[in-house]
């Protein structure tokens, strides 16, 4: 050691021992400890696991194991995971066995059905199934910080299964003939024909629940941008700058001008509109609305359109009033819906860069809302991809649901959010309902009118209005008109009928309801201060009440209780408007202003769920007052989570068009693959064209032309067909009285297939039970996309006009004026027996079927057992009468036959009954098990006729034929062989 050394330690042991850093001059010399570890980007929870990824946009990624097949991701743009409580979901993780495992960049959670990997790097989630095989992966994350009512939050969204080809389904109930959403952008905000329900279902059996509360877009992230945005616009004489519009009153020209972007989309808008061409409004309601067009106003556009992306664009057309668009001269679209009801159409068409593509369009408003919007082709992986973005979020948040099969996807929806509750029994019978009644005698009239026509029924209803105009949210009945509310309903219940009564969550400035909210700060203020006024006579101004309080949905249920349970005691509710539609057609901006802010945030991080909160808000103490009795609430939109809530929904306010018809297929399908079972429409669209009426001009009456009425008396025949065959089968609309002896005179053709269907109806009830049943004890649908029973057909992913009632119908309604015949696919895989005739039909193939006038294309799945009963004029008027079992013959089949009482919760404590009945085909025997379960006031002996359907038969339909095998069964198992 060098001089120089030694000098330099013996100094820095001098200096140690004056600060006392060391002890000894040992400890200078001592080995160091190696350095601490870097921190895990990983911990193991209780429940699963928390990632802090090393970069990406995500600085905590949660997963929650809930069940095995069942997944909770949470991903934060913040170092911590606020926490939260979940509006929709109910479930807590459960005890389940899981292992977590790194490889590389890579940690995996694993459980005996599925395995969830986490990248430590990006965050970013993959799930794949029980063998290892991908499923579900994340492909981009993103956090766009925003500021709402002056809180910090987030934009967000979150893509998957990019470039994918798998079919994804669900998502509420909307109204664009969507089936595939593959490809597809969809808008998820409630609206008067728009149900929001953030749950995604895919052909690769997974399911996404997306638990946020915000506007959402499936697809595409935001609204389509104007049309001039991406596109040249040309005028009629071909030079570039916007289309030549030309407004004309009755031929008479009242401007033309050049328009880039034709902007009447929301009351706001109507200020764009040329000078002189609008008038002021006169009537009801109106002071605080713009002016209005002329009558018989009509506005043309005429140009072209040129892209500079060949591909296929996507156009999106708010309209409301008549709207006619050609494109190169073809007819593109042909809408009509009333004026005050404006929404979403959509085209999409293939362009080439540089080719122009001629436009025209003919818009006659009558009072509607315009604006057309455009987008250019995306790329092809970013299209077809599954992608949810919200508008306002403090994290994102969803819950990956595995299944073997969409049942079971759906089902773990159900165990997440809560069952679905089950309806009254004579809730799936008939129910008529008219935009309304405007006296005690009208309602007690029609009723008994059917029974005196012998027309079966179950329940009318009473629809708005029964109060005095100034007293909206009063819950008081006009006595004038409605001298006695509990004798008209104790009338109606003599006749063994059962009334539904609407209420609403809004209510009258002024009014003492209004006022025991309001003066705990529990009313939205907005429209209030604003001085909205509604339609009704003068106008009045009002607004709804903060559900998200618990102190508001005690207030809104005591009043109800006081005026209306207590008094008349509805059998069943009609919880309208709870979108809420506060003030209709206003910017989107103003629809948030007025739906707050809640007791919980902003109106915007609220949105979609009013309706989750006040139906249930609602149910939970009608049913607290009533434990042992089941209600039926219908509503007008839901939300995830709603079925827990004895809540069906019906799709909204349509018009009655047969475009409009044909689009309630793909709308109830979807909305029944969103895990929500019970849903309906209004039999022949809510309203209708000014040609189907009698209209008064002066003091002239016009009736409908003949061509006209035929037409309608068609366009709602063959809906009611189809209401036959949806879960809730209900007749309602406005302008036309909608009773079936109004719709057609006893005796005459159309009366007498109307007749038919809901006697049809009536004999199908033990097979429709037994679905409505199944909805809660085993988590099913009745209203069922082909792609659930026939996963492997490719062919029905898409078939957006057909789908399966319950496991053995096959349901195709007649949707075209004066069609007597429809092509129908029939799905592969089994043979299929036409309902009316015993026909058999090899799957996998179209066939054009027969559909005159009085058949709807009806088909029965090979090795269906379906059971029937007998003719009756109300659900539960014969108890013991015999129960039709007839075998549709070629494979084996099974159906377990629900009972219980009908009426009382005892269904949830055990009180009901299951006779399993089984068809083998090898022995040609059915099998009538033994009964399982009981309840009070059962049956215990019953008759069952056996019928065996194996080919063309002339009593295919007769249920009353002879030759069926009478059977007399106790409980015990009997067997019956096929001679």
């Amino acid at each position: 050691m060098t001089s120089k050394k030694v000098l330099m330690i013996t100094a820095a042991v001098a200096a140690l021992a004056v600060t006392g850093a060391c002890s000894s001059v040992h400890d200078l010399f001592a080995p160091k400890p190696p350095p601490a570890a870097p921190a895990s980007p990983w911990e193991k929870t209780a429940t699963g696991v928390v990632v802090t990824p090393t970069a990406g946009p995500a600085k905590k990624v949660r997963l929650e194991v809930m069940t095995e097949s069942i997944i909770h991701v949470t991903s934060s743009p913040d170092a911590a995971i606020a926490p939260r409580e979940s509006l929709l979901v109910r479930a807590a993780p459960e005890a389940v066995k899981f292992d977590t495992a790194v490889d590389g960049d890579t940690l995996t959670v694993k459980t005996a059905k599925l395995s969830a990997q986490v990248s430590l790097k990006t965050g970013e989630v993959k799930f794949l199934d029980a063998e290892g095989k991908p499923v579900l992966a994340g492909a981009a994350t993103t956090f766009k910080p925003v500021t709402v009512d002056g809180k910090p939050f987030y934009d967000v969204r979150a893509e998957f299964n990019r470039g994918t080809d798998e079919a994804f389904y669900g998502l509420g109930q909307h109204q664009n003939g969507q089936m595939n959403y593959n490809g597809e952008d969809v808008i998820l905000a409630q609206h008067n024909m728009d149900v929001a329900v953030p749950f995604v279902v895919s052909t690769k059996n997974y399911g996404v629940l997306w638990d946020n509360y915000s506007i959402t877009r499936f697809g595409y992230p935001a609204e389509y941008p104007a049309i001039n945005a991406q596109l040249k616009i040309y005028d009629a004489s071909g030079k570039e700058g916007g289309f030549t519009a030309r407004y004309t009153d009755g031929g008479k020209l009242l401007a033309e001008r050049i328009e880039a972007d034709p902007n009447y989309q929301f009351i706001e808008d109507q200020k764009n509109f040329p000078p002189g061409v609008m008038q002021e409004q006169k009537g009801a309601g109106t002071s605080n609305l713009p002016p209005a067009p002329p009558r018989a106003l009509t506005v043309t556009y005429d140009g072209a359109l040129e892209t500079q992306k060949s591909g296929v664009h996507k156009f999106r057309f708010y309209v409301s009033g008549y709207f006619k668009l050609w494109l190169d001269g073809k007819l593109v679209m042909d809408s009509w819906r009333q004026g005050w009801q404006g929404w979403y159409r959509n085209v999409e068409i293939p362009m080439t860069a540089g080719k122009k593509v001629t436009f025209k369009a003919e818009w006659k408003p009558e009072g509607g809302y315009l604006r057309f919007l455009h987008l250019d082709p995306m790329p092809d992986a970013e299209r077809h991809e599954l992608s949810l973005h919200s508008d306002v979020a403090k994290a994102i948040d969803y819950y990956y649901v595995a299944g073997s099969n969409l049942d079971d996807v759906i089902a773990g929806y159900r165990h997440l959010t809560g069952p679905a509750i089950m309806m009254p029994e004579w809730s799936y019978g008939f129910w008529q309902s008219r935009q309304r009644y405007e006296t005690q005698d009208q309602l007690v009239g029609v009723f008994n009118e059917y029974r005196k026509l012998k027309l079966p029924i179950d329940a009318i209803v009473q629809d708005w209005r029964y109060w005095k105009d100034p007293e909206w949210g009063s819950h008081d009945f006009d006595t004038s008109r409605f001298p006695n509310p509990p004798k008209m309903f104790d009338d109606v219940r003599k006749m063994n009928g059962h009334v539904m009564l609407v209420i609403w969550p809004k209510f009258y400035e002024g009014l003492p309801h209004f006022k025991e909210f309001d003066e705990k700060g529990l009313m939205y203020r907005y429209s209030v201060d604003q001085k909205f006024k509604d339609w009704v006579g003068p106008g009045y101004v009002s607004s709804n009440y903060d559900v998200y309080s618990k102190e508001a949905r005690d207030i809104y249920w005591n009043q109800v209780q006081k005026k209306l349970d207590n008094l008349v005691a509805p059998d069943a509710w009609w919880m309208d408007n709870d979108e809420p539609d506060i003030h209709s057609n206003t910017a989107m901006d103003v629809q948030v202003k007025m739906r707050g802010p809640t007791v919980l945030g902003p109106g915007a991080e609220f949105y979609n769920t009013y309706p989750l909160m006040h139906v249930c808000g609602f149910y939970d103490h009608w049913q607290a007052a009533h434990p042992d009795k089941r209600t039926f609430i219908l509503t007008r939109s839901g939300f995830a989570g709603v079925q827990r809530c004895n809540a069906a929904v019906w799709s909204g306010d349509i018009a009655a068009r047969w475009s409009d018809m044909r689009e309630q297929i793909s709308a109830g399908v979807n909305f029944s693959m969103s895990g929500i079972p019970n849903w309906t429409f209004d039999i022949g669209g809510y309203t209708l064209e000014n040609r189907y009426l009698t209209m008064e001009v002066g003091k002239k009456k016009i009736e409908p032309k003949p061509a006209d009425k035929a037409e309608w008396t068609e366009l709602y025949t063959r809906w009611y067909e189809f209401g036959a065959f949806v879960p809730v089968f209900r007749s309602h609309g406005e302008l036309v009285k909608r009773e079936t002896f109004e719709i057609a005179k006893p005796g005459t053709k159309v009366f007498n297939i109307l007749a038919f269907y809901d006697k049809l109806r009536y004999r199908l009830l033990p097979y429709i039970y037994t679905l409505a049943a199944d909805t809660y004890f085993k988590a099913g649908t009745m209203m069922r996309g082909l792609v659930m029973d026939f996963p492997n057909d490719p062919a029905v992913r898409n078939i957006a006009d057909e789908y399966l009632f319950g496991p053995s119908f096959l349901v195709a309604p007649v949707t075209e004026y004066k069609a007597t015949s429809r092509s129908v696919y029939l799905p592969a895989g089994t043979r299929w027996y036409d309902y009316f005739s015993g026909a058999v039909y090899e799957g996998g193939h179209t066939i054009t079927a027969k559909a005159p006038l009085d058949r709807m294309p009806l088909f029965v799945k090979e090795g269906a057992v379906v059971p029937t009963g007998v003719a009756q004029q109300y659900t539960g008027e014969k108890p013991g009468a015999p129960i039709t079992l007839t075998v549709y013959t070629g494979k084996d089949g099974h159906f377990d036959l629900y009972e219980d009482d009908g009426t009382s919760t005892g269904y949830q404590k055990g009180a009901f009954a299951r006779i399993p009945v089984a068809w083998n085909e090898a022995t040609g025997t059915l099998i009538i098990g033994a009964r399982k379960g009981s309840f009070p006031g059962m049956i215990a002996a019953r008759t069952f006729k056996v019928r065996f359907i194996s080919g063309p038969t002339k009593t295919a339909l007769d249920f009353d034929a002879k030759g069926a095998e009478v059977v007399k069964y106790s409980g015990e198992a009997v067997e019956v062989k096929r001679k």
